[in-house]
């Protein structure tokens, strides 16, 4: 897997129950720039690690966007962030913003240039969903759902992990293979 390449050990990656790991300034699609603190005010936060270029963040790009509907129509305070860390071409900022335009996204599609916060969290393909409660607290990781095709979906795990967060409990699966292409992380020399 020589995309996946990380240099955190995997015993300093967050695990199931553990506070996330924040990030400040990350450059949004929109211009502005972000951090996990300034969404103190909302219960529950969907993190997907995603991109322009691997067919499978593509596939479920209109599936990224029911989601923040699902959730935002309702009223609810859950807010879903999207994270690109790629480096390829394809996935640089002006490629995201065109994206974000003509897909219509209504949620923060923001750019980790430096691969940081994908290399804190522990993520390793795009998509990989993290789901966090009020606390901050990782409940869930892995796939959005049980198949990467959308007409065969039976399971949605970040939906039944966003339910039991609103609920105050955590979701009766909390983990699950995330499906799709590896990050491709810069070679950091030592």
């Amino acid at each position: 897997m020589c995309g996946a390449q990380q240099s955190t050990s995997r015993s300093e990656l967050p695990k199931i129950g553990d506070k996330a790991p924040g990030w400040t300034d990350l450059a949004g699609t929109d211009g502005k720039k972000h951090s996990l603190a300034a969404l103190k005010d909302q219960d529950v936060i969907v993190v997907c690690f995603t991109c322009n270029t691997c067919p499978y963040a593509v596939d479920y790009e209109d599936r990224l966007v029911a989601l923040h509907r699902k959730y935002t129509d309702s009223g609810q305070k859950v807010r879903l962030i999207a994270i690109n860390a790629n480096t390829v071409p394809g996935d640089r900022m002006e490629d995201m913003q065109k994206r974000a335009k003509d897909k219509e996204f209504k949620f923060s599609y923001l750019w980790d240039e430096t691969q940081d916060v994908a290399r804190k969290w522990g993520a390793i393909y795009t998509p990989e969903f993290f789901v966090l409660n009020k606390e901050r607290k990782i409940i869930y990781r892995g796939a959005m759902d049980d198949s990467t095709r959308a007409k065969d979906v039976k399971v949605k795990h970040v939906e039944l992990a966003v339910e039991a967060a609103l609920a105050g409990k955590t979701p009766e699966v909390t983990k699950t293979g995330a499906r799709g292409c590896a990050i491709r992380f810069k070679r950091r020399r030592r």
